[in-house]
């Protein structure tokens, strides 16, 4: 992994680790439909996210290039808010300004517009520019707010939202799903929630879960520090055995003490969900923010 840029003033240079060259960390605000991607992080032979946009920026600045995010998000799952950086080569960035400007762009509008004819219509980069002193997309991240949309109309869902919300076809119980959702707030071991990774932490200070109806749309908003693998899907899937009486509120508690993923629920599908904003902190606290995100939780720091 790339270390944070550094820098003064108005730039934002540093040396690569890996080849000694000045490079400017820019920050890039995106958007994309999840459908045909295998998830956010590059794989070989799978196409994601993070690899297209790669393969665009790379055709511009002519070197490779690797870009971080805010939140890996898995196959099939959107972002209408992700967030992202870069570290451009300082003696490439040159290659993001036309020879002539338009007088109301932004230092790297030319480039957002060179993006739109490069990428496909299912990704969007919406915004680039200069990153702050110790900006990392994911590190300095405050917190990460998702949105899951669901349909319980007898029809399913309109052909024009199929690819965004998931069909339903059982009434939910909304008042029981918020009950349980009480229960889960706070800073808990969400082990039960997360599909397992060698080294991560299932530690989480969940902040929001609750929800909202609108005829026969049904959304919940979910808002947390960071979130580990699969957790947002499991904590709706979690909810949705709740809103059907197949499970009681309490027992969402309960599973707060198992060490592993619980198989006593499944996950909600993944077209329901979408990576709606990132929360930062003051440019003045972002190294700071990184620290405290780079220290693994354990379970002593859980009251």
């Amino acid at each position: 992994m790339n270390m944070p840029a550094t820098g003064t003033g108005g730039g934002h240079d540093s040396l690569s680790r890996r080849s000694a060259r000045p490079v400017t960390r820019l920050r890039l605000d995106i958007a994309y439909d999840g459908t045909e991607f295998a998830g956010w992080a590059a794989q070989t032979g799978q196409r994601t996210v993070a690899g297209v946009i790669e393969d665009a920026l790379s055709t511009v600045f002519r070197v490779p290039v690797q870009v971080r995010a805010a939140g890996r998000t898995d196959s099939g799952v959107h972002a209408s808010g992700q967030v992202a950086h870069v570290d451009v080569p300082t003696e490439v960035l040159p290659q993001a300004y036309p020879r002539t400007r338009r007088g109301s762009d932004s230092e790297f509008g030319p480039l957002v517009r060179r993006l739109a004819k490069l990428l496909t219509e299912d990704v969007r980069v919406l915004e680039i520019a200069r990153a702050a002193p110790g900006f990392d997309a994911r590190f300095s991240a405050l917190r990460r707010h998702y949105l899951y949309r669901l349909s319980t109309a007898p029809y399913g869902v309109e052909p024009h939202e199929a690819r965004f919300v998931t069909a339903w076809p059982r009434a939910l119980d909304l008042d029981a799903m918020a009950e349980a959702a009480r229960g889960l707030l706070g800073l808990h071991d969400f082990a039960a929630f997360c599909r397992h990774r060698d080294g991560a932490t299932t530690i989480r200070e969940l902040q929001r879960l609750d929800f909202a109806r609108d005829g026969h749309r049904i959304t919940v908003a979910v808002s947390a520090d960071a979130f580990c693998w699969n957790m947002v899907r499991s904590l709706v899937g979690a909810l949705l055995a709740v809103g059907e009486h197949r499970r009681d509120p309490a027992w969402c508690v309960e599973l707060l003490t198992a060490t592993r993923r619980s198989s006593d629920f499944a996950a909600a599908p993944a077209r329901g969900l979408t990576l709606v904003g990132v929360d930062y902190p003051p440019d003045s606290e972002l190294v700071a923010r990184n620290l405290v995100t780079r220290d693994l939780r354990t379970a002593d720091e859980i009251g």
